[in-house]
């Protein structure tokens, strides 16, 4: 078996290609300028620091993320360039990804998103970080009901004012970073409007927190929360005590403004569709969040590979030791990563790419539709990443669990995406009702006879992926008929499973032919080759999951249930010489990659192996402090062939 990471050689030609194939055309001018900032010096890792250092350096590398910006109320409202920097933010400091990600995407971006109808805010402050954004919409009594908050902002015709209210406490606002820490601070309140007593809905208000010094404003209560066990970030519990805004407070646009006499005026009848305008930046959020994931879960898979090389243990003869990637038991769960970590990042690539033509041209139909991808497509990468790392840590042994080897804080890091933006059980079930009551239509099943086809043939299995999604769709559609009426509660409790099985049946056959799609576009044969070994492996994995229902329903026959195991091995195992070109695809930041112990050969403690002992394994990684001009070198000699 010949193994080789990193690639050399032609294998170099192939890697630019299949890194084209992740990152698009795009490549250059979104993604470069984060690689190489989040390479230099200052986002070095930096051991021994409590979780309160750790979150006042994210704010102080949120300023030079800020300096690297022509224009950060531009950025703000470009999609593709927002959820770039998410995708490279995570492996070097996952606190400054979640303050980057409410600063530029929940407050700038609530601001670019309602210009049109916006009185004139000097965004001077913000745009040049002297006061940091936040975002306060979840109340402490309403984590997923965000429609009935209960915080008010109530206008007061005499004064032109807003009187920003708690009422009680579990109409506190939850979680924010709210906190000294930073420096001065505003946010955006998400508050129902109450306008001549009426209720208006809940709408977004410009509202100061603290002074230059962080210390908070008069009628602003904010209290630090118990540390979590994700990114070290300073959450915080916040109220508010009859707060004055100015007139000009309420973030305004034709479908929620006062108008001069102060009368509430609006394009759309419905407050609740008037709210989800008004936090649309969330939806966004769903892409920023699915793309920290994708960053973070190529990185582990990088560590976790460059790891199975360096590292060397027994063989089956006495006195032999080869690389831990030679091992079928180790490298198999890591190829089968690679396959769906490529299949997600393709996925999260057709989903922005959704999003951002809908929100340039797209009907009120189409930009629904686009929401409900992105909240599929954030819940599955979301909940794959977590997987993926899990692995890819367990393949590390004890060494992953240092969070200076890169994964172990990053893994605990991705449980904040998974509620972030949207609980993806939450938006889950919100997009099986939506695909049950209409707005989805399954695949029509393939009319030729199973037995005449080859588990080879990668249009055979994408027919058995659409079969699976089928299946699960007429299950909840039967188990939601079936269900006696009167009763609202017990006939979706009665459905809800299925439906759910539906959704995860859609995201993958959804990221399988987002990865099929990218092999047919390869212009390097080598590249396109890998690609489809790529779908074929992870095509297996779900069919071999559904295969007795697939049999059941006369889509696989006996014969073939039987060669699903064959098949993945043969899968694997041609694969596994090509391992160090599909890792090094992902483009990861060598100098990065090389901060970490466990991916030096000299490991820890200055000893060959990888810290465990043994001798360099295959083709390793140059030696040598970090950011070496061997290093940038070669690193810009890569880059040189994109």
């Amino acid at each position: 078996m010949i193994i080789s990471c990193p690639p050399s050689g032609r294998a170099i030609t192939t890697t630019a290609a299949l890194t084209r194939a992740l990152f698009g055309e795009q490549l250059d001018r979104h993604h470069e300028p984060w690689r190489k900032l989040f390479g230099t010096e200052p986002f070095r890792f930096r051991e021994g620091l409590s979780p309160e250092e750790r979150s006042a350096l994210s704010y102080e590398r949120l300023g030079l993320v800020n300096a690297a910006l022509d224009d950060p109320v531009e950025f703000a409202g470009d999609v593709q360039r927002l959820t770039a920097l998410h995708e490279w933010v995570g492996p070097v400091d996952p606190g400054l990804g979640t303050v980057a990600s409410i600063h530029y995407n929940l407050f700038l971006g609530s601001f670019f998103d309602h210009s049109s109808g916006q009185p004139d805010h000097d965004m001077r402050e913000f745009a040049e970080l002297r006061r940091t954004g936040t975002f306060l919409c979840t109340e402490a009594g309403h984590g997923n009901s965000a429609s009935q908050l209960e915080t008010t902002a109530t206008y007061d015709h005499a004064a032109g004012e807003f009187v920003l209210h708690t009422p009680h406490a579990d109409a506190r606002k939850f979680m924010p970073n709210t906190s000294s820490t930073g420096g001065a601070k505003s946010a955006v309140v998400a508050a129902r409007l109450i306008v001549d007593g009426r209720d208006r809905g809940v709408f977004l208000f410009l509202t100061p927190l603290s002074d230059e010094n962080g210390n908070a404003l008069p009628g602003v209560e904010i209290r630090r929360l118990p540390q979590t066990a994700t990114a070290p970030v300073d959450h915080c519990i916040t109220s508010f005590d009859h707060v004055r805004l100015p007139r000009e407070a309420l973030l305004e646009s034709e479908y929620g403004h006062l108008t001069p006499e102060g009368a509430f005026a609006s394009s759309i009848g419905s407050p609740r569709r008037r709210f989800l305008k008004s936090i649309g930046r969330v939806t966004v959020g769903k892409l920023c969040m699915s793309g920290y994931s994708l960053g973070v879960t190529r990185h582990a898979v990088a560590v976790a590979v460059r790891h199975a090389f360096n590292r060397r243990t027994a063989g089956v003869t006495s006195g032999g030791s080869v690389p831990l990637f030679a091992h079928r038991s180790h490298h198999t769960p890591l190829l089968e990563s690679v396959a769906t970590t490529y299949a997600a990042t393709l996925l999260h690539r057709a989903a922005v790419r959704r999003w951002v033509e809908a929100a340039e041209h797209g009907q009120d139909s189409e930009r629904e539709d686009s929401e409900r991808f992105t909240a599929i497509a954030k819940g599955w990468i979301t909940w794959q990443a977590r997987g993926v790392m899990t692995e890819c840590r367990e393949r590390c042994g004890a060494q992953g669990l240092f969070l200076a080897n890169g994964i172990a804080g990053q893994l605990a890091a991705n449980e904040g995406t998974i509620t972030a933006e949207g609980d993806n059980l939450v938006i889950w079930v919100k997009a099986a009702g939506e695909m049950l009551l209409g707005h989805f239509t399954p695949k029509q099943p393939c009319d030729r006879d199973p037995a005449t086809r080859d588990l080879a043939d990668t249009a055979f299995l994408q027919d058995l992926l659409g079969d699976v999604e089928r299946i699960w769709h007429q299950r909840a559609r039967r188990r939601l008929r079936s269900s006696p009426p009167g009763d609202p509660l017990n006939r979706w409790n009665n459905t809800v499973n299925s439906a759910l099985k539906l959704v995860d049946a859609h995201a993958v056959r959804q990221a399988g032919q987002a990865l099929l799609d990218a092999a047919a576009e390869a212009t390097d044969d080598e590249a396109r080759q890998q690609l489809a070994l790529l779908y074929r492996l992870f095509a297996l994995r779900q069919v071999t999951a559904h295969s007795g229902d697939l049999l059941a329903d006369g889509h696989l026959t006996g014969a073939q249930v039987r060669e699903l195991q064959d098949a993945s091995e043969g899968v694997v195992a041609t694969l596994v010489p090509h391992a160090g070109t599909l890792v090094a695809a992902f483009a990861v930041v060598e100098d990065v990659l090389l901060d970490h112990p466990i991916t030096r050969p000299e490991g820890f403690d200055g000893r060959s192996g990888g810290g465990g002992g043994g001798a360099r394994g295959a083709r390793p990684p140059a030696a040598g402090p970090r950011g070496s001009a061997q290093r940038r070198r070669r690193d810009e000699e890569f880059w040189e062939q994109h």
